[in-house]
């Protein structure tokens, strides 16, 4: 095993998960990926599944000796009671296991930390003054983990990014937006002028690559930023009525119908749903104007991955099997 370029991906089933896999494996790296006991991962050439349970330290460590960068790609079911729980025991599985491999610790991150006054851009020193509670526990993570690598045990660091899509199941994409886009409609949580992040997962797992490969240049606890699609609503639907087009589900240059989100409903559900209060709570980022400052990442690693927008989504759509692909003719006509 080349230990100068092996990882290990905790979580490695999940959709940012499978998406990092895939990315140190196409760049060359030997990746191990951490999936629950009796599980399986999907053959995929240079990835080992590992079926451990995450806190079982000793076990994994054994595993996985010779990993150089531990990805935590754990992540608790979207509730508030699960993140209470689990979400620091699931750090601290993570900053064991990477303490006692000598590994770097790399972990996604996102806006939540900055609250309903945030600024329109987001840089790493951004005052993170979230009230909500999955924005007070994220600042309570990424300061736990900035306080492992102050005896020097540990080095980490947190990428930070917008609203993930692509790579499978589990967004505002499939389960809201475009659930509906075979009947002509769309559904949007917010103002359709108002721009927000946006993370493909693809290129945020291969910036993860490229942050790893130059991780040697960062502080022991580093932040940065991932820009990603910095959007409007309105470029979200005339992205899908180009595809709503090509598939027949609307006449070339119709409208998608729009829909808007029932948030008052949602409060009120929330009180029974656990899932649906936790989404209620994060109604203000759709109506907050924000974007991610990449530069310190660029200063890093060069440009930023990113795939061209309409491609992008394309791309999530086709993985998700809401659209097919385009006519061969069209593909060629390109």
């Amino acid at each position: 095993m080349n230990t100068a370029s092996t990882v290990l991906i905790l979580g490695a089933r999940g959709r940012f998960g499978q998406a990092a896999a895939n990315a140190f494996a196409r760049a060359g790296w030997q990746v191990l990926g951490q999936v629950r006991p009796g599980a399986r991962g999907p053959a995929i050439a240079g990835v080992q599944w590992l079926a451990l349970d995450p806190s079982d330290t000793a076990a994994l460590a054994t595993a996985a000796r010779g990993a150089t960068v531990v990805v935590n790609a754990l992540n608790p079911v979207y509730t508030h009671k699960a993140w209470r729980a689990e979400a620091p025991a699931l750090l601290e599985a993570a900053i064991r296991l990477s303490q006692v491999l000598g590994a770097t610790l790399m972990m996604p991150g996102n806006v939540y930390n900055f609250g309903e006054s945030m600024p329109p851009l987001l840089r790493e020193d951004t005052a993170q003054a979230a009230l909500g509670v999955k924005g007070r526990i994220r600042i309570a993570m990424e300061q736990r983990l900035q306080a492992a690598t102050q005896d020097g045990s540990l080095r980490a660091v947190v990428i930070r990014a917008g609203d993930f899509f692509g790579s499978g199941t589990g967004s505002w994409l499939d389960q809201a937006i475009a659930k509906d886009l075979a009947r002509g409609r769309v559904t949007w949580p917010g103002p359709l002028d108002t721009a927000t992040p946006w993370a493909y997962l693809p290129d945020l797992a291969r910036t993860f690559v490229k942050v790893a490969q130059q991780r040697s240049r960062l502080d022991a606890f580093a932040r940065l930023h991932f820009a990603g699609h910095t959007v409007t609503g309105q470029q979200w639907v005339d992205a899908l009525a180009s595809l709503a087009w090509e598939q027949g589900w609307l006449p070339q240059g119709g409208a998608l119908r729009v829909s808007t989100m029932p948030w008052p409903l949602l409060r009120v559900a929330g009180l029974f749903v656990p899932t649906l209060a936790a989404l209620a709570e994060m109604r203000y980022l759709w109506r907050t104007p924000h974007q991610l400052d990449n530069r310190a990442l660029c200063a890093l690693i060069g440009e930023e991955p990113r795939t061209a927008f309409d491609d992008a989504v394309r791309q999530a759509l086709q993985d998700l099997a809401l659209v097919s692909a385009p006519p061969l003719a069209a593909t060629a006509a390109v």
